[in-house]
């Protein structure tokens, strides 16, 4: 990519990871800039994520069918006017991401919002980008639905 401005979104099929490349595709877009799609992949004989492979080659097929259903959407959404490669990298996720945006002027990822046990866990990607990352890093949060305003007065008199 020779784009002057290349942001790397990190894509893992959730809706997390495509409001990181959409909004990713829109930041480009208003720079003149191109965006890299990342997937990052492995495969220990345990599902993790979109990916429930059993072997490593049934792994990397599905990483690259999901990144394929990703930008064509994506595509569908948006047009084709930035430029979007993709690219599917096996390794744990905060390091593929990281190293490929070694060379990027921004990270694109897209919160989960995971329970604090789950988090506690299990860790976050999106923190441990934050704390390698050489470039800057946007992490798009969940949308939390807004309560229905009451028809209730605030206080009663």
């Amino acid at each position: 990519m020779s784009a002057t401005h290349l942001i790397v979104a990190g894509v893992d099929g959730s809706e997390g990871g495509r409001r990181a490349l959409d909004w990713a595709v829109t930041e480009a877009s208003g720079r003149g800039g191109a965006v890299q799609a990342v997937v990052a992949w492995s495969w220990d004989g345990m599902e993790y994520g979109p990916i429930a492979a059993t072997s490593p080659r049934e792994a990397a097929d599905q990483a690259a069918a999901l990144l394929d259903r990703e930008v064509k959407a994506l595509v569908a959404r948006h047009g084709s006017h930035v430029p979007v490669a993709g690219e599917i990298i096996e390794g744990r996720p905060a390091d593929v991401l990281t190293a490929a945006a070694r060379t990027a002027n921004l990270l694109v990822l897209g919160s989960h919002g995971h329970s604090r046990v789950r988090h506690t866990v299990l860790g976050s990607v999106s923190e441990e980008c934050i704390r390698k990352a050489v470039c800057p890093v946007v992490v798009l949060p969940v949308p939390v639905d807004q309560p229905a305003p009451s028809s209730e007065p605030a206080v009663r008199r």
